[in-house]
C-alpha cells in the first residue's frame, strides 16, 4: 500500500525577526563554548593595543569569565555603540574589508555574547578621569575605577538559551579549552604578556619575550629540543616557524598551530602540504608536531570566510601548498648526524628566492648534500684486516655458519671527526655498531641503506616517467563526474606516474596501465585517490608524492637484506653515505636508522661511577 503523501504546510507571513533573536541566531555561530568568548574578547584586546591581556574565568568559564586589557579604551561616547551588531572601528569600506589586518572586524561579536549572557563593560581612555562602566541587558552607565584599558566581563552564559548550555562538557574541560584559547594568542604575540585566572588560581602566565622564548614558554623546552626552526621569505610571502623531528611525533594531532598574519587557523590545503612534507618520514598514522606562522599581504588573502574567522581563503593556493611544503621539507631533510654539534634552537635554515607580487611559485628544485666516499683502505690494511679476522677461529677450524656477533677489525679512517664514527661490529646480520666521539652508535643497516637508496632515485628520476605495464584486461570502474574530469585534465600526470587512465564514457573510466613495481596495488584505489588530491590540491605534488610512493618500493626492494654479512668497509662506506644523504635519520617508512649511546648512558647501563 502506498503511504500518503505529506500534508502541504499552510502558508506563514513573511516577516522580520526581533533584533534579540537575530542576535541570539548570530551567537550560534560566533559563540560555541566559552573558549570562543576568550577568543573573541582576547582578539578584541590585541586590537587595542594591549601589552598585558588578563583572563579570569570561573566555573570553566560558564558562570564567569573576565578579559581585562591596557589597550587604548573605548570612549564613553561610544560604549553603547559597541554592543549594537555590526558596529566596529575596524573597517568602514569594502576596500578595507579585502585588506583587513586587524583581528577583529565584523562588529558582531559583542552583540552576540550579550545576547546570550549578563555582560557589562568597563573602559577608560587616556584622556579620561575616570573610567565608564555599562551593563549591555540594562543600558545602565555608570562611573567605575580602572586604569586605562577595557574589562569585559561575562555571567552565566547561555543562561537566556538552555538548551545551549546543555551541550556544554565538565567545567576542567571547558577551562582547558579556554587555555588553549589564550595559548594560541600567546604563540601569535610574543611581545604581549598573558594570565589566566581559574577559581581564583593562576593557570598560566606568559610574560613579553622574544619568539622562540615564547614557544619553549608555551609548549616547553622539550618541543623546542625536538623540532627544527625555518624560515621562507620572498615578496609579499613570509614562513616561520618550527618543524617537530619524525621522532617524536604524537598519537593525536594535539600539537599543530598554524597562524596567518597573526590570526590562529584551520586549513585544508596547508594541512595537506605539511603532512605531504612528512609523508616519506613518519611512522604509519603518528602525527607531526609544528608551529607555522605566515605572513602574507593581506589583499592576497581572505579572512571573511566563516563567523569564527577560523577559516581563510588564498587568492593562490598553489602558491602556499609548494611554499609550506618546501618549508617543511627543506628543514626536515637535514640529518642528525649533519648537525651534530649544532644548536639547531638557535640556527634556523634561511631561504632567499625572489617572488612577484602574484606569488607565483617555480617549481621546486632538489638540494642535495655533495658525497664525499671514504678514503679506500691500502693493500697492507687490508691484508691486516683478513690475519685479523681469521685469528677468530681457533687452530685448524672450519666456520660452518656466521657467529652471532661478527667483529670485523678496523682499519683507521682519516683523522676526522665522523658524526657516525667508525664501523666496530655487526650483530645478527641486522646492526651495525660504530664508535664515535659521544660513545656508541647503533645502525639498522637495512634501514639505513633504505633511505639512501631511496634519496638516490628521487635526485635521479626528476621528470622522468615511471615504467609503465600494460594491463591485458583493462581495471574499469563507475567515476564521479568530477572523477572523470579530473582523469580528462590530468592525463599527462597521470601518464607520468605510469598510470593510463581513459573515461569509457560519462561515469566510467577505465586504467589500461599500471606502474610496472607496483603489480600487488589495488589500482582503482589508487587511481581514486590520485584524482581527488589532484582535484583538490596542485597536480605537481601529488605528482611528486606518488612517483617517491613507487620509488620508496622500489628502494625496500634494492637495500642490502637483513642477515648479510658486510665487511668493514661495507659498514663504513654506509655510515659515510648515512651522513652525505638527506632525511637518514629516517627510513620511508618513518621507522629510525640509527641511536646514539653515550658514555654517561653506558656507564649507567653498568653502574659505573656509583
Amino acid at each position: 500500500m502506498d503511504s500518503p503523501l505529506p500534508e502541504v504546510p499552510a502558508s506563514r507571513d513573511i516577516r522580520e525577526l526581533p533584533d534579540e533573536l537575530i542576535s541570539q541566531i548570530a551567537a550560534g555561530e560566533v559563540v560555541e563554548r566559552p573558549a570562543s568568548v576568550v577568543r573573541e574578547l582576547v582578539d578584541n584586546a590585541l586590537d587595542a593595543g594591549a601589552r598585558n591581556v588578563l583572563v579570569k574565568l570561573m566555573a570553566g568559564g560558564v558562570r564567569g569569565i573576565v578579559v581585562e586589557d591596557d589597550g587604548c579604551g573605548i570612549p564613553v561616547a561610544q560604549l553603547p555603540l559597541a554592543l549594537k551588531r555590526h558596529a566596529t572601528s575596524k573597517i568602514a569600506s569594502l576596500h578595507e574589508l579585502e585588506s583587513v589586518a586587524t583581528m577583529g572586524f565584523r562588529g558582531e561579536a559583542l552583540a552576540a555574547i550579550a545576547s546570550v549572557s549578563e555582560m557589562s563593560i568597563a573602559s577608560r581612555t587616556a584622556d579620561a578621569a575616570h573610567a565608564h562602566r555599562l551593563d549591555a541587558r540594562s543600558g545602565e552607565l555608570s562611573a567605575a575605577a580602572r586604569s586605562r584599558g577595557t574589562s569585559v566581563e561575562v555571567r552565566e552564559l547561555f543562561f537566556a538559551t538552555p538548551a545551549r548550555r546543555k551541550f556544554l562538557k565538565t567545567d576542567a574541560t571547558e577551562a582547558a579549552h579556554c587555555v588553549e584559547a589564550v595559548r594560541r594568542h600567546a604563540l601569535a604575540r610574543p611581545d604581549v604578556g598573558f594570565a589566566i585566572w581559574h577559581e581564583g588560581k593562576l593557570v598560566d602566565q606568559w610574560r613579553a619575550a622574544s619568539s622562540e622564548q615564547r614557544i619553549s614558554d608555551v609548549l616547553g623546552a622539550d618541543f623546542v629540543a625536538e623540532s627544527r626552526p625555518f624560515e621562507l621569505s620572498f615578496g609579499p610571502l613570509a614562513l616561520t616557524g618550527r618543524a617537530g623531528l619524525p621522532e617524536a611525533s604524537r598519537s593525536r594531532a594535539d600539537q599543530q598551530y598554524v597562524w596567518v598574519n597573526g590570526r590562529h587557523v584551520r586549513d585544508k590545503l596547508i594541512s595537506h602540504a605539511i603532512r605531504s612534507a612528512y609523508e616519506d618520514v613518519l611512522h604509519g598514522q603518528r602525527q607531526p608536531s609544528y608551529v607555522l606562522f605566515i605572513e602574507i599581504a593581506p589583499e592576497l588573502v581572505d579572512v571573511n570566510v566563516h563567523p569564527t574567522k577560523i577559516e581563510v581563503r588564498f587568492r593562490d593556493g598553489r602558491a602556499i601548498h609548494q611554499s609550506v611544503r618546501r618549508a617543511f621539507i627543506d628543514a626536515l631533510a637535514q640529518s642528525r648526524a649533519d648537525a651534530a654539534g649544532v644548536d639547531s634552537a638557535m640556527a634556523p635554515l634561511a631561504f632567499e628566492a625572489t617572488m612577484p607580487a602574484t606569488l607565483y611559485v617555480a617549481e621546486p628544485r632538489p638540494s642535495y648534500q655533495p658525497f664525499s666516499p671514504p678514503v679506500p683502505p691500502t693493500a697492507e690494511q687490508v691484508r691486516l684486516s683478513l690475519v685479523q679476522h681469521e685469528a677468530l677461529w681457533a687452530p685448524g677450524e672450519t666456520p660452518t655458519a656466521a657467529p652471532a656477533i661478527t667483529v670485523v677489525p678496523s682499519f683507521k679512517l682519516p683523522d676526522q671527526d665522523w658524526p657516525l664514527g667508525r664501523a666496530i661490529a655487526q650483530i645478527q646480520g641486522v646492526y651495525i655498531l660504530a664508535e664515535n666521539k659521544q660513545g656508541l652508535v647503533i645502525v639498522d643497516m637495512h634501514a639505513a641503506h633504505e633511505r639512501v637508496v631511496y634519496e638516490r632515485l628521487k635526485a635521479k628520476l626528476g621528470a622522468t616517467q615511471i615504467e609503465s605495464q600494460p594491463l591485458l584486461i583493462p581495471v574499469s570502474f563507475a567515476a564521479t563526474a568530477e572523477e572523470v574530469a579530473a582523469a580528462e585534465q590530468h592525463a599527462d600526470t597521470l601518464a607520468t606516474l605510469g598510470l593510463d587512465v581513459a573515461p569509457l564514457s560519462t561515469r566510467t573510466l577505465a586504467v589500461r596501465s599500471r606502474p610496472a613495481l607496483l603489480a600487488a596495488t589495488d589500482l582503482v584505489a589508487l587511481t581514486r585517490e590520485l584524482l581527488a588530491e589532484m582535484a583538490q590540491f596542485d597536480a605537481s605534488s601529488v605528482l611528486e608524492r606518488a612517483q617517491h610512493e613507487i620509488l620508496a618500493t622500489m628502494a625496500c626492494h634494492g637495500a642490502v637484506r637483513a642477515n648479510r654479512q658486510l665487511t668493514l668497509d661495507e659498514m663504513n662506506a654506509l655510515l659515510r653515505d648515512m651522513e652525505a644523504t638527506e632525511r637518514a635519520d629516517q627510513c620511508n617508512h618513518g621507522r629510525p636508522t640509527w641511536r646514539q649511546l653515550d658514555m654517561r648512558e653506558l656507564d649507567a647501563l653498568f653502574l659505573r661511577g656509583r
